[in-house]
């Protein structure tokens, strides 16, 4: 029984669990196995909550055994938070930096409570790039997390942690957030499907009313289409006290991935325009992986247009952007400042950090404020061409290169490595800026057998589409079956 539980999603054991055919108990104690003998290999629970978890396991047995109704999805079922954001009261809270290993959460923030209303059980967390900077998960507080693709490659980052966990199927799905594309890239580097929602769609609260004027989102990694759409529904929506909120949804969206999709107008891009990173060319593996899919969604009746990527430049982005991401840094940096009542030091933090750092003590407000204003102009260009060309969605590599090597990354060669993140992110950062919501879908594998995600992205508050095409997608060509060397059924 326990060797075919590895082929279901969380919500199919949400499923079994209401039935009763299944017990959480049960669940937990094979998820703290799987993390006993995979994660060695892979370094992705950094923090093991197996006491926590086996306690909420055992209410969840009593509360079932009553006999009652169990109308939570995801009852009993278990899961991992990546340690950036996502607070849970009375555990360690460091966001992957040595300046915070000390660190304890004070409370749970208001996503983790929803979690828990949903009825997952957190089981651990899972590794980050130092406050979550980089698009690999290498700290050197906990040591880099292996793809289980290959255990030489990057699990990309900021949720590199999360991603390796599910890909390996250590569990179904696991927290992540994205502020320049930290749930896509590690989606594209580990093979499963990765959904950025509408900025605000889910809170941030109550320590942060949003991050970087909204660069910032929370959702998850997983490994089908409806279990993301279902803790979507069951996360989504304004907390009290938030500035602004998302679109309300027409209907739940593990509704609409049983909707039919209809006849799209996407438009795809092979190059990357102008403006949008530091001279970044698409690697041929990355095109090829584009056209195939275009061929793909045509098969399936959409209307699939190559852009011109002159249509969608923007010659100030990159540097408006960089001002932006390089501010959130510091702003976070300065915070802790201030709770710690001491000024930072150098060898506090990794170079690469304190780089990000001193870069961006020395902007000004107005340097932030014209480049958000930028990035504020640029976002209606992009919503003025989805709208005035009638496209429902762009379609873009996830990332214009394959996942690349551990150690790609290093303060001995700064260009290199700023070079990298730009090519990591430069079609996923664009969607943290104009706030749509975007996905990474786990559609094509190279040569090497290293997996390249494809990125669709929706007009704002669009998640609907996305989940339709998505489901479609899934149901053309599946990809729950291809599973990494590295794996929990092997």
């Amino acid at each position: 029984m326990k060797a075919e539980l590895i082929e279901y999603d969380a919500f199919g054991l949400g499923e079994m669990v209401r039935e009763r055919e299944i017990k959480p108990s049960e669940l937990v104690e094979m998820t703290i196995e799987r993390i006993e003998r995979v994660n060695p290999k892979l370094n992705s629970v950094i923090y093991k909550m197996y006491d926590e978890a086996s306690k909420n396991a055992e209410k969840w047995d009593k509360e079932i055994s009553t006999g009652k109704k169990i109308e939570a999805l995801f009852s009993g079922i278990p899961f991992l938070l990546k340690d950036i954001c996502a607070e849970y009261e009375g555990t360690p809270y460091c966001s992957g930096a040595i300046l915070l290993k000390d660190n304890v959460s004070e409370w749970d923030t208001e996503l983790v409570k929803r979690h828990k209303a949903a009825g997952l059980i957190v089981v651990g967390k899972t590794n980050t790039p130092e406050f979550g900077i980089l698009p690999t998960t290498e700290p050197v507080l906990f040591g880099p997390t292996r793809n289980p693709w290959d255990l030489n490659i990057t699990a990309g980052g900021s949720s590199g942690g999360s991603a390796a966990a599910v890909a390996a199927g250590i569990v179904p799905m696991a927290h992540g957030n994205d502020g320049g594309g930290s749930i896509r890239i590690p989606a594209s580097c580990c093979g499963i499907f990765g959904l950025k929602p509408t900025r605000a769609r889910n809170p941030l609260g109550p320590r942060y009313g949003d991050i970087g004027s909204g660069i910032v989102v929370e959702h998850a990694l997983t490994r089908t289409v409806r279990d993301s759409a279902a803790l979507l529904d069951a996360t989504s929506g304004p907390d009290i006290g938030d500035p602004y909120y998302a679109p309300p949804k027409k209907r739940p969206y593990l509704e609409e991935i049983r909707h039919e999709v209809g006849h799209l107008k996407i438009g795809y891009l092979t190059s990357v325009p102008k403006g949008w990173s530091s001279n970044t060319k698409v690697h041929p593996d990355c095109e090829k992986a584009v056209k195939d899919v275009a061929q793909l969604c045509e098969s399936l009746g959409h209307n699939v247009v190559d852009v011109n990527p002159e249509e969608l430049s923007y010659a100030n982005l990159f540097t408006a952007f960089s001002v932006m991401y390089i501010s959130i840094t510091g702003s976070s940096l300065t915070y802790i400042e201030k709770e710690l009542g001491t000024k930072i030091t150098e060898d506090q933090m990794e170079p690469l950090t304190w780089l990000f750092y001193k870069n961006a003590v020395r902007r000004t407000a107005s340097d932030y404020l014209l480049a958000l204003e930028e990035c504020q102009l640029f976002s209606r260009k992009i919503a003025q061409w989805f709208h005035k060309g009638g496209y429902d969605l762009l379609l873009t590599p996830t990332m214009s290169i394959p996942p690349v090597k551990i150690g790609s990354f290093s303060a001995e060669n700064i260009g290199k490595s700023f070079q990298l993140m730009s090519q990591m992110s430069a079609f996923t950062s664009i969607f943290n800026i104009t706030g749509q919501p975007a996905m990474s879908v786990p559609l094509y594998w190279n040569a090497d057998n290293l997996p390249i995600g494809l990125q669709f992205a929706a007009r704002f508050g669009d998640e609907a589409t996305l989940f339709r095409l998505a489901a479609q997608l899934e149901q053309e060509r599946p990809w729950i079956d291809r599973k990494p060397s590295i794996h929990c059924s092997h």
